[in-house]
């Protein structure tokens, strides 16, 4: 008899409870362990405590519960009446009162540009604005930092670039490029090494060593995503038919470089139509046995809610696995009020006017948007061409990163949205994207990310407003929000009070 026969009886019985004890050492002790390892990395000294309000939002609705945290884990979601009290030997309870205690934001569109250009952002000042804004984790992009994230090697730099800089979690997608399109052992690399997906443009990105991908490219890209279940995301732009402003002026003369209108005409809505029509095409593969099933297409930044959105509501009802997400700026601001050589409000797709942004705003109430975004773009002030305001040579992007939470709140209170609605398009389908199966809710074994905000506090961004990403140039500034936030906690650390900062703690979700 082997000593496998032997031995097996008696660890049948055993499996059970061995089980359990390693689910509840993962889920209690060792966050602990981790916890003491990184002391003093908290605002707050305590691994234990008790978050009180009566307005938490948990998978039963909102209202007066209790969010339990003991080390990076949120071990109960209790109502508030069964909740334990603050006595000596107990956790400590924190009772935020009427605040609202919400899953920390997960934006999954943000460019940090480390390493190569940290002088336009980087992991520290990025993830110091990103905490104060009441955002937990961060999908990082692969442009924009030098060199671009294309390969397991670029990957590897990055990651060790961020050591000792960030407050909360960070994940990476990597790039999709024509060079490595078609090489499933290139791209496989990237993924093994902790790429939570792919990115790709349709259009030219800006970046030299970032070129734009055909559709070709990106369908061939699909059946390596799908041996691993991740998703592409893609810049649904491209120049067909050029756009020559010139013609699209309707007798604006074209010296007029300050003009939005200009620049908003330079880049039609058949831009995006197009590549979403093509985008669409290969999202076919996804389909349940289809070759791609399993990989899932994501249309980044959506700014035309007509007939692109169109045609991936279509495309969604046919069985394509595909979901799009609009950005805050979009749904914050309109062309019309956009002032002459204002470049700050400058991005692409570009924001459209009025009528599209209520157009928007319909679509993500009646869940035809799956989430919402930053795209979090910055640069140096000199690339913003703030003196000369020519909306074409300025570099398009907009730093909002800190702003998204009461943007989205204020404007979107205005329309109906409720509180329930802004976190599921903020944690929820954001974590489900990125393949984050312990964020996006308060409930038991999840991260304790976890963002306190006043719904009813308002403020100006100005001058004296404290900014905290690197280059304080941004479309929001000069206008009034609701919805500040009071403090982040990151699995369980309280990385932002109020105008204040932990010190420095590393998290890394690759």
């Amino acid at each position: 008899m082997e000593l496998g026969d032997l031995l097996r009886p008696l660890l049948r019985g055993w499996t059970i409870p061995l089980l359990l004890f390693t689910v509840g050492y993962t889920l209690v002790y060792l966050p602990q362990i981790e916890k003491e390892l990184d002391e003093g990395c908290s605002l707050l000294p305590d691994t234990h405590f008790v978050l009180y309000s009566k307005r938490v939002v948990t998978t039963q609705g909102i209202g007066p519960y209790s969010v339990e945290v003991e080390g990076e884990r949120i071990v109960s979601v209790t109502k508030r009446s069964e909740a334990p009290k603050s006595l000596p030997g107990k956790p400590r309870v924190l009772d935020y009162g009427n605040a609202v205690i919400m899953p920390g934001l997960i934006d999954t569109h943000v460019h940090l540009n480390e390493p190569g250009r940290v002088e336009w952002e980087g992991f520290l000042t990025g993830t110091m604005a990103a905490a104060a804004g009441g955002i937990t984790a961060v999908v990082d992009m692969p442009l924009n930092s030098r060199p671009t994230i294309t390969t397991k090697e670029h990957l590897e730099n990055k990651i060790k670039a961020s050591k000792g800089k960030i407050f909360i979690d960070v994940g990476f997608w990597g790039g999709l490029v024509p060079e490595y399109a078609h090489n499933a052992t290139v791209l496989e690399d990237l993924l093994d090494a902790g790429a939570l997906g792919l990115k790709s443009f349709m259009c030219p990105s800006g970046i030299n060593d970032f070129p734009a991908t055909t559709a070709k490219d990106i369908q061939a890209s699909l059946p390596v995503l799908a041996k691993y279940g991740r998703p592409i995301l893609v810049h649904q732009e491209v120049v067909d038919p050029p756009a020559d402003p010139a013609h699209l002026m309707q007798g604006e003369p074209v010296s007029n470089a300050r003009s939005y209108q200009r620049y908003l005409n330079s880049r039609p809505i058949s831009w995006e139509t197009e590549a979403v029509r093509q985008l669409m095409e290969v999202a076919k593969d996804t389909r349940s046995g289809g070759v791609a099933d399993g990989a899932h297409v994501h249309v980044v930044h959506l700014s035309d809610a007509t007939n692109t959105l169109s045609i991936i509501k279509e495309a969604k009802a046919e069985g394509s696995s595909v979901t799009v997400e609009t950005c805050a700026h979009y749904l914050a601001f309109a062309a019309e009020d956009i002032p002459e050589g204002a470049t700050q409000y400058k991005c692409a797709p570009p924001i459209r006017d009025s009528r599209n942004r209520e157009l928007l705003w319909k679509a993500l109430l009646d869940g035809e948007i799956d989430m919402i975004t930053s795209d979090h773009s910055p640069s140096t002030i000199d690339l913003k061409l703030l003196e000369e305001g020519d909306f074409l040579k300025a570099w398009g992007g907009i730093s909002g990163i800190q702003f998204s939470l009461p943007a989205t709140w204020t404007h979107g209170s205005a329309r109906g949205m409720s509180i329930e609605q802004m976190s599921n398009w903020w944690s929820a389908a954001p974590a489900k994207l990125a393949n984050l199966p312990r964020k996006g809710t308060l409930e038991f074994g999840k991260d304790a990310d976890i963002v306190v905000w006043d719904p009813e506090a308002s403020f100006v961004i100005d001058g004296h407003y404290p900014i905290y990403f690197k280059n304080k140039v941004t479309a929001y500034m000069g206008h009034k929000y609701s919805g500040k936030v009071i403090t982040t906690f990151v699995r369980g650390r309280q990385v932002f009070e109020e105008g204040l900062h932990s010190p420095k703690i590393n998290i890394l979700l690759v």
